[in-house]
């Protein structure tokens, strides 16, 4: 009979699991030495009951990880992890595994171990990341609603570190775009930072998830966030940079980006502007490339040809419409009434080319103006 409070052991597919957890919490061995160790000895369990000879003849391990591993004890730790998991409908994704995101296992450092909530898979998505800047500017503002409405026209999952700033609006404008949106955060899944974006966790959790390779309990400490960022980068076919000072998350992102051999893009910015230090210096150094709008980068990766096969858009696109035409009912389709100023701004085109696509639109039956310069979709 088994003993009152005793932890009911999980199947063996889950035993296995807890396994791999252990490994995740034997100090002085990192993703790369797990890899290493599984890639030895075929299993989590055998890496776990070896002896200390054959620990130490695994290239990469010696003798002082050898006896980390054999006197490290954390069994009542992973089990508090397993009942924090099962209590809170947390998915567990192993590197190698089936569910871990794709693009990220390649990595040669990615996390071992990723704790997972949320609505969407992580597998053949077009992934977009997406950094910057937490004190953004208007344009800065400006440039991520318009890259959102234009990945709103394609099946693109967008990530971001739900960090204040930029990563929030990320977040934000995805969701109005009806686009998947993962938070990779910098901690662990028993908590949030920072704290004013619960509402918009809680929303991404129906429309995306949240992300993270750090177990309950561990706290969002500075140290933490740098390897955030390699997550936030790994996933991704292509990292963007809204914004950037000449130090910073953001360029940290870029970097490891650039070392994973990802696409980086960035948006230039006045010379004289402290929050486009960071990705001028990028494209100077010819670590990004340059983009102005949405449509550059959907160019740019070649996804232009599946612009009208995406489900994702709130109103039908017309095949006979311009690039710029399909931006701006984007943009009228999340801010409806849509004030002409807000098209200008939003679109990044010259007034005058807002005001011709706005009437060649209404005179396609698609729009209608509307009292104080606004406009909106006609009824049905």
């Amino acid at each position: 009979m088994q003993a009152r409070g005793q932890l009911v052991l999980p199947a063996m597919n889950d035993a296995e699991l807890l396994q791999h957890l252990s490994l995740t919490m034997i100090p002085q061995v990192g993703d790369i030495q797990i890899g290493i160790l599984l890639k030895h000895f075929g299993s989590a369990a055998s890496v776990l009951s070896a002896s200390p000879k054959a620990l130490e003849e695994v290239p990469g391990i010696g003798t002082v990880r050898a006896a980390s591993i054999r006197n490290c004890h954390v069994q009542q730790r992973v089990e508090a992890e397993w009942r924090f998991i099962q209590k809170n409908h947390i998915t567990v994704l192993v590197k190698g595994n089936q569910g871990y995101p794709s693009k990220l296992e390649h990595c040669m450092d990615a996390p071992h171990v990723l704790y997972y909530k949320g609505s969407s898979d992580l597998l053949n998505k077009r992934v977009v990341s997406v950094v910057g800047t937490r004190s953004p500017s208007q344009y800065g503002k400006d440039r991520v609603v318009e890259l959102m409405a234009v990945l709103g026209q394609y099946n693109v999952m967008v990530v971001s570190g739900l960090a204040y700033g930029i990563d929030t609006l990320v977040h934000k404008e995805a969701l109005n775009n009806r686009l998947e949106t993962i938070g990779v955060l910098g901690h662990g899944l028993d908590q949030l930072y920072p704290h004013a974006n619960k509402a918009l966790a809680a929303e991404m959790l129906q429309q995306g998830g949240l992300l993270s390779e750090f177990m309950e309990g561990i706290k969002p400490e500075k140290q933490n966030f740098p390897k955030r960022n390699r997550i936030v980068a790994g996933m991704a076919d292509a990292v963007v940079v809204v914004e950037s000072g000449s130090k910073g998350g953001s360029l940290i992102t870029a970097d490891i980006a650039n070392s994973y051999n990802k696409d980086v893009l960035a948006y230039p910015g006045r010379a004289t502007d402290p929050s486009s230090k960071g990705c001028n210096q990028l494209i100077r150094n010819h670590k990004a490339n340059l983009i102005t709008c949405g449509q550059d980068l959907v160019e740019f990766m070649n996804w232009a040809e599946d612009q009208h096969q995406s489900s994702k858009v709130q109103h039908p696109m017309k095949a006979s419409l311009s690039d710029e035409e399909n931006v701006i009912l984007s943009i009228i389709s999340h801010h409806d009434p849509c004030p002409i100023d807000l098209l200008t701004n939003v679109s990044g085109l010259n007034p005058g080319l807002v005001s011709a696509h706005v009437l060649s639109l209404e005179m396609a039956g698609l729009i209608t103006s509307l009292p104080g310069k606004l406009y909106g979709f006609c009824q049905p």
